[in-house]
């Protein structure tokens, strides 16, 4: 797949956060009314990174039930059809994170999807409330040098996370002012379709991947009558408690690890190939413990090193993976920073108004704990469940917290897809959630590994394709095989090409 946008887990030493809490309480979908304010025009200039790319920004309300109160501009680019005279609509587009920018995607979008598509679509790229262009939500820098790990080992740890935690978030919220309490999904769908009314169209596609799926489903519960095709590519299960969300995570982070280990039984060019590799990983996680391992002089914990197993797994990057280990194991001088492959969710702002998962004393992070590390002993768990978690910690309740997702009447059949070895998005989110909305989602299965299906193999493209384009889809619970991915010169070049952890 065509890199695009980041290293894994980079951003988190950046001074600003995508972190929010929202004060609203938001009612089920069924339940919510249309905003009542009117949609201004999008004032439509060329972008500065991309000239042939037009970039704007559209007003509107800080808070969707305060609709004549405060403002906020929210950064908008439109990637033209090729084809204006055979042009099927507009198509809004996000990479995910959370905290992913759209405009920054639709700078790529020729490279990402198929030229069928760019030929008969508007692509419509925008950065969600608090994210990039749009009113960013800051944080201190010299505050978030000093965050603690979200490993503790002691009561004492904990309550120092808890504490961090929560200085942490009073800073951002300061420094950020409104929006940093109105940034949770359930309102990026609202200014979703607040997109689509200033296109002046009465109907749009959208192609979400990751967590820009949450973003999907939630416009498809209280707006699917506004969709006319809809992708959401390596699906979030938004009803998830905080048991199942950590348990489901770290079972996806061992299923990567075994993968990993059949591509070295079966490949020649594996610096493991005919040899133990379980014992060799279980011997290096076991000199981790000791505080043997070093990167660039840097010791290394064995949480680390499960992390960077699921890292690796976005692209995935199994040769360049077993090489850096194998270096690793004989003290050499490595090219690539394992920390900066396994930094958890830099957003977790976004991510705790989305879930409502609290761990609230130390004896239940003991249990917590010890369970992922039982489900997963060869990755510790799973970096991205315990690490968006334990962001978490000491954060006021979910204003957007999970439930069963319900797909509104009058929506269109929506292509659910998901890779089976997935190491963020694992695949029993997205069969739980297709069995959640079986009645308006068509699930299709990538065999493979990696995370994001779209163009993965001949079978995904063409299904994808033919969907946005004709609205044909395939039988719900159809399959692609796998592909054997082609080899990345580089760890960071096997990064995925979508944002954000999720």
């Amino acid at each position: 797949m065509q890199p695009m946008l980041r290293v894994f887990g980079a951003a988190l030493a950046s001074s600003a956060l995508v972190l929010g809490s929202s004060s609203l309480a938001f009612a089920a979908p069924e339940e919510r009314q249309e905003p009542e304010y009117k949609v201004g025009a999008i004032d439509w200039k060329p972008c500065a990174e991309v000239p042939t790319i037009d970039c704007g920004f559209l007003e509107l309300p800080v808070d969707y039930a305060k609709p004549n109160g405060e403002k906020f501009q929210l950064a908008v680019s439109r990637r033209k059809a090729n084809d204006q005279a055979n042009k099927i609509g507009a198509m809004v587009i996000n990479p995910g994170g959370p905290g992913g920018s759209g405009v920054n995607f639709s700078f790529g979008a020729d490279r990402y999807f198929s030229k069928e598509i760019v030929d008969k679509f508007d692509v419509i790229g925008f950065d969600p409330r608090g994210v990039a262009r749009t009113s960013p939500i800051k944080c201190s820098a010299d505050l978030l040098a000093k965050s603690p790990s979200d490993y503790p080992k002691t009561a004492a740890e904990f309550d120092k996370l808890v504490a961090f935690n929560k200085e942490l978030r009073a800073d951002c919220r300061q420094q950020t002012g409104a929006i940093f309490d109105h940034a949770s999904t359930a309102e990026v769908a609202q200014d979703i379709d607040s997109i689509r009314r200033a296109l002046g169209e009465k109907k749009i596609n959208y192609y979400g991947v990751s967590y820009g799926t949450i973003m999907g489903q939630h416009y498809a519960e209280r707006f699917g009558r506004n969709i006319r095709a809809m992708i959401i590519d390596s699906n979030m299960d938004h009803s998830l408690g905080t048991w199942k969300f950590v348990e489901t995570e770290a079972r996806g982070a061992e299923d990567v690890f075994n993968e990993w280990v059949k591509w070295s039984d079966r490949d020649a060019s594996s610096p493991f190939h005919g040899k133990d590799l379980r014992k060799i990983w279980k011997d290096l996680l076991a000199k981790a413990d000791r505080g043997e391992i070093k990167d660039n002089g840097r010791v290394v914990t064995a949480e680390e090193l499960g992390g960077s197993v699921v890292g690796m797994a976005y692209g995935p990057a199994w040769k360049q993976f077993a090489d850096f280990i194998a270096q690793l194991i004989a003290g050499n001088p490595v090219p690539a920073k394992l920390a900066a492959e396994t930094r958890p969710n830099p957003f977790p702002g976004i991510f705790c108004n989305d879930y409502n998962l609290r761990v609230s004393s130390w004896g239940e992070y003991q249990a917590l704990n010890a369970m992922e590390n039982r489900v997963a002993p060869n990755t510790r768990g799973s970096s991205l469940g315990h690490g968006a978690t334990m962001g978490c910690v000491g954060f006021p309740k979910a204003t957007n917290p999970q439930r069963p997702l319900k797909i509104a009447k009058g929506s269109p059949k929506i292509l659910m897809t998901n890779a089976k070895h997935d190491p963020a998005t694992v695949y029993e989110w997205a069969v739980n959630a297709h069995r959640q909305s079986r009645e308006a989602t068509v699930f299709v299965t990538y065999e493979g590994w990696g995370h994001g299906v779209y163009d993965r193999s001949e079978c995904t493209l063409k299904i994808n394709n033919e969907y946005l384009v004709g609205l044909k889809l395939p039988r719900s619970g159809t399959s692609c095989a796998a592909v054997e991915p082609a080899p990345e010169t580089s760890i960071q070049s096997a990064e995925p090409q979508i944002a954000g952890p999720f």
